[in-house]
């Protein structure tokens, strides 16, 4: 399976980038660069949809911490939204679920309560 990173904009300020197919090591270059893009473009608040992303591995869980640790660096965050199944799983596991404030319940976990 193939995967794409598609930017959709967001009301309420901030970038939101949906994903599709596998993230893994030979991907993962691909969302790094788009989140790399967005920061220099001045963006601090990242929100990456999971919604159709069906497989996610230890270099995209990797990307997601490093996007997360360059939003922050400049007073933002990137959140997640969307996840299911085996990548939900991962999150939970792993613990990143709580690290990048995932909430399954939420359509954006962008939400005023979010720093």
């Amino acid at each position: 399976m193939s995967f794409s990173v598609d930017y959709v904009g967001r009301g309420g300020g901030g970038a939101c980038l949906r994903l599709a197919g596998e993230l893994d090591l030979s991907t993962a270059p691909e969302l790094s660069s788009a989140i790399e893009r967005l920061t220099a473009a001045g963006e601090t608040r990242v929100l990456l949809d999971l919604t159709d992303l069906t497989f996610c591995d230890s270099t995209g869980m990797a990307v997601f911490v490093r996007g997360d640790n360059q939003t922050a660096a400049d007073g933002g965050w990137l959140r997640l939204t969307g996840a299911t199944g085996s990548v939900e799983r991962v999150l939970r596991v792993t613990g990143l679920a709580d690290v990048l404030r995932y909430d399954a319940e939420s359509v954006d976990p962008a939400t005023p309560a979010a720093p």
